[in-house]
């Protein structure tokens, strides 16, 4: 899986807590950070995850692309504390879901910092940022979370391993 989103997001504590289930203090991404997640989850046992955190400042996202041509889903992490960056963030995501090839990969859409007073509801980057409109028509999800503290990330990578599942599976069928 690859993580993506705008700088300051959160995307390598995301990728920290679930590699080592704690907060690991972070510098500013240049390029990416790469580790393989072992998670135990309760609906399909021990899984392994190759994950890809790629930096988010402006002159990097043009190698998401690079990123996302072979991934099997994508964690978009949004800082869901600063209001004035989502259409930016809306943008990119926009952008990254129209690539050929990622039209149907899974995405699940991480509010992140949930935790800061002043921080947009899961409804309101929803909505904010415009996903239902958007990701029609492939599996995705949105997610509150608090990657400093880990909360809610287990919901994110079961919600997308079973997307991920689900799509490879319709995928086998077709080919029978």
């Amino acid at each position: 899986m690859v993580i993506l989103g705008l700088d300051a997001a959160g995307k390598s504590t995301v990728l920290y807590q679930l590699r080592f289930h704690q907060y690991v203090s972070t510098t500013p991404t240049i390029g990416f950070n790469y580790e393989r997640v072992r998670l135990d989850m309760a609906t399909a046992g021990r899984v392994t995850f190759d994950v890809w955190d790629v930096g988010g400042q402006d002159k990097v996202r043009p190698l998401w692309r690079s990123y996302t041509r072979t991934t099997d889903g994508i964690v978009f992490v949004v800082d869901s504390h600063d209001v004035e960056r989502l259409e930016e963030a809306k943008v990119e995501l926009l952008r990254t879901a129209r690539i050929q090839e990622t039209l149907g990969v899974p995405i699940a859409v991480v509010a992140n910092k949930n935790d800061l007073p002043g921080s947009r509801s899961i409804e309101e980057i929803q909505r904010q940022l415009g996903l239902t409109d958007m990701l029609t028509g492939r599996p995705w999800s949105v997610h509150s979370a608090c990657a400093v503290t880990g909360e809610g990330l287990d919901d994110v990578v079961q919600q997308l391993h079973s997307m991920i599942v689900k799509r490879r599976r319709s995928a086998t069928a077709c080919k029978r």
